[in-house]
């Protein structure tokens, strides 16, 4: 059975990544703002990761165990790293160069987070309880010791500047705490807090970010400036209809109206040349790809791989979600990429990393 989960989860991935590389081609098809390096620095990618998911999907999913608490020290030394050798590029200083190649480290923060809490609540079952003059020491090694290791690399992630990056590592804190068998009311109790603290988090954001948050509400108010993105993604999308305009015949792409199309908005690529119906088959393909993964993890019967594996459906549902939504204007515009169809050499080689988790859980199952 779980042999057969492979199956569908590999047929899921191979058709998200190949709808990804047509809207990539199309996005990048003569025109002088996205080069077509982008489109073939992709294919590569992809030919390179299917055999790299493969290959892990053979190795042991516990060897990650071993190595999470090294992997976890290592980006963080990376996410210090960038504020003294790291480069600016679209307004933020995310990259560092590493063997001669640009790296993302907050990209490999999202794996790093959920192996190190999966290990962490793995060895460390939640008791989590308040005392009536104060509280115990299981909350400090329940919750408090776990929340500074996702808040610590969060904050850094925070400063490069990037937002999306930094609550999403805080969404995973929450799904895994919440997986790991914690009680409702702690989890409540965390969620109430950060929904207190949001005044605060505004207080640091950038004056970018707080425009993009001010357009969601209402995008005319800078329809040439922070605006501008996202009401020509709604137009788009919208002249996408239901059958599109056909590939490589959508004209807010190729007359260069939709800026970030090869990356956070290539969605709306997919919406204006293959129309409501070629949207809604990447979304049935991502659901499939997220159902048969969770039917995957429930037969696991370990604790790692059970939570590691919650943390990267969780990560892949989050961000498709958020993605989408913010090409659509449901989500404030938050910098997050479309799994395996954006262009970003970064996040493409970490969604690789999970696949190949994932399909070596399924793997080794039975043997518990």
């Amino acid at each position: 059975m779980s042999r057969n989960l492979n199956k569908i989860i590999w047929i899921a991935m191979i058709v998200i990544v190949s709808v990804g590389l047509l809207a990539l081609y199309s996005a990048s098809y003569q025109n002088a703002r996205v080069s077509q390096k982008v489109f073939f620095d992709q294919l590569i990618l992809a030919v390179v990761g299917f055999l790299a998911i493969w290959g892990l999907s053979h190795v042991d999913y516990r060897k990650f165990y071993d190595i999470a608490y090294v992997l976890y020290a290592a980006n963080v030394i990376f996410l210090l790293g960038i504020f003294i050798f790291g480069h600016y590029a679209l307004g933020a200083k995310r990259w560092i160069e590493f063997f001669g190649l640009n790296f993302q480290p907050s990209e490999l923060m999202k794996f790093s987070i959920i192996l190190v809490l999966a290990r962490y609540f793995a060895d460390n079952k939640p008791k989590i309880a308040f005392h009536r003059y104060g509280v115990n020491s299981e909350f400090f090694s329940d919750f408090l010791v776990p929340f500074v290791i996702v808040a610590f690399p969060a904050f850094l992630v925070f400063k490069q500047p990037d937002l999306g990056t930094a609550l999403l590592l805080f969404g995973i804190f929450v799904v895994v705490l919440y997986a790991s068998g914690i009680a409702y009311k702690y989890l409540l109790g965390l969620i109430s807090l950060g929904l207190v603290s949001l005044p605060v988090l505004w207080s640091f954001m950038k004056s970018y970010q707080k425009d993009r948050l001010l357009v969601f509400l209402n995008p005319n108010i800078d329809p040439l400036g922070a605006g501008y993105t996202i009401i020509q993604s709604k137009i788009a999308v919208g002249s996408g209809q239901i059958f599109g305009k056909g590939w490589l015949s959508g004209t807010q792409n190729q007359l260069n109206f939709l800026p970030e199309r090869h990356t956070d908005f290539i969605f709306s690529v997919v919406g204006e040349e293959w129309g409501l119906v070629g949207s809604v088959f990447l979304i049935f393909c991502f659901f499939i790809l997220l159902m048969k993964a969770l039917d995957l993890i429930e037969r696991t019967k370990e604790k790692f791989g059970y939570l590691a594996g919650i943390g990267i459906v969780t990560i892949l549902a989050l961000q498709t979600v958020i993605n989408i939504g913010m090409v659509l204007g449901l989500c404030p515009i938050v910098g997050l990429t479309l799994p395996f169809v954006s262009y970003g050499r970064s996040s493409f080689v970490v969604f690789v990393l999970m696949m190949g988790f994932l399909l070596s859980l399924g793997k080794r199952r039975t043997i518990f």
